[in-house]
């Protein structure tokens, strides 16, 4: 974006006054999306002149009057920031309004990830960023002239207010989760805020670092800043932990080794921002995370919108525009978080009682109303409605299924009925590792369970729900994926109530695909969908637990690839009915375990995994097996089996898709009495009747979902319930009918 020089230079003469000789030089930092930003060389001189875009801006954007103020009233705090020279708001000098400030040699570092350092180097870098930050938020904002900067108070509800307004101005199409943010907002803002000066904009690459000691020279770009929360600036700067390395706007650290880079993890740098300034800890920092991401997205909207009309002030504001509708679904992933975190604080209320009668009338009808604990938020209801990234993940395990898994299956189904069947096929682990290098890996821990996506994919239910059908399309899929029960639902135990040592030994070799494992919960001899009913012992001597019982049922306990047992029994029979289970992990080889025949279901065994019956007598498992504590097992096994329902039951969903798919091609194809079977009255009404079913039942398990991802596994007990009873039955129905025909 060119300036006119011939002005510059008499305006420069005029400022800089004897000292002004010589011949201008003028280059364009490509750095920066906002305001038009330009290396000055004057003589001896070496500046910095920062002006706004040109063209029709929004009211109070790209404000160049109050950088230049802020920048002066903080020169003398001891906080590094460029020494001001001029702000000149005559538009007719070069077009727009600008300032002159000092050039600040040094070094910007773009990569958070900090590759050209060495890992003790790259921790003195963060330290250093935070300290900054935390200066800047210690500021006397009276003492610097600053308390008429900003307006006091109720803060973040302006800024939502003021983006929201902001993005509704430059909206170029409807992004869903905008539009639930927007609802979920009012009713979630925070109690309290504290008062500060705030950047705004404070990130790494808008810090410049000393040529060759790790302190901070100069900190840039303060268009941004006000009085306000400061806690919106820790937020703010946290952003690349959330985003990948190759995001084409700000390079992201989601997919890199912190441990390894000795880089400071998001909870940690927050913490020490805490520390450094007398915090105690940020309970809703999810929300502060939303609301980044939120104005993050309205942002990139503006930047779109200004491409769109030949504005923009860099190379890649196209793509800057396009990465809206992403930031927009990570806003929402952290409110779904916030969510998550105000309901399991809910005080409880008791056990749920329901009422039955012989009599309906209408004061006995249940009534049931979300609207108080459900955020206002969409349902997506098809592929077609999950967030950009959920799409891409979809239309790629598509492909992968058409390309792979549909032509393997005679090939494994000839394998499961073979001599050899109850040794995987080499097929498997090929297909694994395929679909490992093109990230179709461990898509079913729930967002919930695994915030940060450490170990999964960050999908929520609902966006796994629809991937899951896809899944079961094919039986042999899920393995495929690494999202087959029964591991994804140890898996997820092991995330959420595993020690990091139980992790270390079983998660990650889980999580890797090397090993299986099995759930012994099911007993022969009792009811054991009342997990308060097993009867299987667990005893503590000498500094371990000694497991007697049998078990059957126990799928994936034939797999010679099962390494670990979830062992379910109970440590304590006199204690409260609900607090006597115990739950251990428990290695396969263990002496005392036997596993002896497998059970088969209409003659089929379900080899290599099978379902098998198995012994456990005196099986001695060291102390530090145990998961969560004595007595915890029923809790574990309630928090294990609600994301599993919907995993099975969108599968079925799927199962169900595919024999009706093979019923319409046969039906189409098949010719009695003169004419194809499709146009045989009972026929279409068949193919009618599974349609509705599928349809109902899909909608009834998303519905399940959904309930899950915004009011939790306990709130959506009910549903989960009914998906369980619902989901079979259709899938039945419809192959039985698909069978008929």
């Amino acid at each position: 974006m060119e300036i006119p020089t011939a002005p510059l230079q008499e305006y420069l003469g005029s400022l800089l006054g004897a000292q002004a000789k010589g011949s201008l030089e003028l280059r364009q930092f490509s750095h920066g999306q906002s305001n038009p930003t330009y290396y000055v060389r004057f003589g001896d001189h070496r500046l910095v002149l920062r002006k706004k875009p040109p063209g029709k801006l929004l009211p109070s954007a790209h404000a160049v009057e109050r950088e230049y103020r802020v920048l002066k009233a903080l020169r003398d705090t001891g906080i590094p920031v460029p020494k001001v020279l001029a702000l000149c708001e005559d538009s007719s000098v070069i077009g727009t309004p600008f300032y002159l400030m000092e050039y600040s040699p040094g070094r910007i570092f773009k990569d958070p990830s900090l590759p050209e350092l060495e890992p003790h180097q790259r921790k003195e870098v963060y330290r250093a960023m935070n300290g900054i930050l935390c200066q800047i938020h210690s500021v006397g904002i009276k003492a610097v002239g600053l308390e008429g900067y900003g307006k006091h108070g109720n803060y973040v509800q302006r800024q939502i207010q003021t983006w929201g307004k902001q993005y509704r101005a430059t909206e170029t199409h409807t992004i869903p989760a905008m539009e639930r943010l927007f609802k979920w907002f009012p009713s979630h803002l925070p109690a309290s805020e504290q008062l500060s000066v705030v950047h705004g904009d404070f990130r790494l690459d808008n810090l410049i670092f000393h040529p060759e000691k790790l302190e901070v020279v100069a900190v840039l770009d303060w268009e941004l800043s006000t009085l306000g929360d400061p806690l919106c600036d820790v937020a703010y700067n946290c952003l690349p932990y959330f985003l990948p390395s190759d995001c084409s706007i700000v390079k992201g650290l989601s997919d890199s080794d912190l441990n390894q880079l000795a880089i400071p993890t998001a909870q940690d740098y927050l913490q020490m921002y805490c520390r450094h300034r007398g915090l105690p800890p940020v309970d809703n920092w999810n929300f502060y995370m939303a609301f980044s991401f939120f104005r993050v997205a309205a942002i990139l909207q503006g930047v779109y919108k200004r491409f769109l009309a030949g504005q923009a002030s860099s190379a890649t504001a196209e793509s800057a525009g396009k990465l809206a509708e992403s930031m927009a679904g990570l806003a929402w992933d952290f409110a779904t978080k916030e969510g998550f975190r105000i309901f399991k604080g809910l005080p409880s209320s008791g056990p749920a009682i329901r009422k039955f009668g012989t009599w309906a009338g209408p004061r006995l009808l249940p009534k049931r109303d979300y609207a108080t604990r459900s955020p206002a938020s969409h349902l997506v209801l098809s592929p077609e409605g999950l967030p950009s990234h959920v799409q891409a993940l979809h239309r790629k395990l598509k492909r992968f299924m058409e390309t792979h898994i549909y032509p393997s299956e005679q090939l494994l189904r000839d394998h499961q009925s073979s001599p050899s069947r109850w040794t995987p096929h080499s097929l498997v682990e090929e297909l694994k590792e395929k679909a490992k290098s093109e990230g179709l890996w461990n898509l079913f821990l729930p967002l919930e369970s695994d915030p940060e996506a450490k170990y999964g994919a960050g999908l929520t239910n609902v966006e796994f729900a629809h991937l899951s059908e896809l899944m079961g399309t094919s039986v042999y899929a899920p393995e495929v994926f690494n999202c087959s029960a029964p591991d994804t639902g140890n898996m997820e135990v092991l995330v959420r109530y595993g020690t990091d040592a139980q992790k270390e030994r079983w998660l990650r070799p889980l999580l890797e695909g090397k090993i299986r494992s099995c759930f012994a919960m099911t007993e022969p001899q009792v009811a054991s969908s009342d997990a308060t009913n097993i009867e299987a012992s667990v005893t503590k001597e000498q500094g371990a637990y000694v497991l007697n019982g049998h078990k059957w049922w126990i799928s994936g306990s034939l797999d010679p690839r099962c390494q670990l047992c979830i062992f379910m029994g109970k440590t304590n029979p006199e204690a409260q009915r609900h607090q006597q289970q115990s739950m251990l992990l428990v290695p396969m080889d263990s002496p005392g375990i036997t596993v002896t025949r497998p059970l088969s279901v209409f003659g089929l065994e379900d080899a290599p995994a099978g379902h098998g019956e198995m012994t456990f007598e005196n099986v001695r498992v060291p102390q530090e097996n145990l998961l969560l504590g004595p007595g915890r097992g029923f809790e574990i096994a309630q928090g294990r089996l609600g994301p599993g329902r919907i995993h099975h039951c969108m599968r079925l969903i799927g199962l169900a898709e595919r024999a009706l798919a093979l019923m319409k091609e046969r039906v189409t194809t098949r010719v009695a009495f003169g004419k194809p079977l499709a146009e045989q009255g009972t026929i279409r009404a068949d193919l009618a009747e599974s349609r509705l079913e599928i349809e109902q039942a899909r909608l009834l398990v998303l519905k399940a979902a959904h309930l899950m991802d915004t009011v939790g596994n306990k709130g959506a007990a009910l549903e989960i319930a009914l998906i369980k009873v619902v989901a079979p039955r259709v899938a039945l129905r419809v192959i039985d009918r698909a069978i008929q025909e």
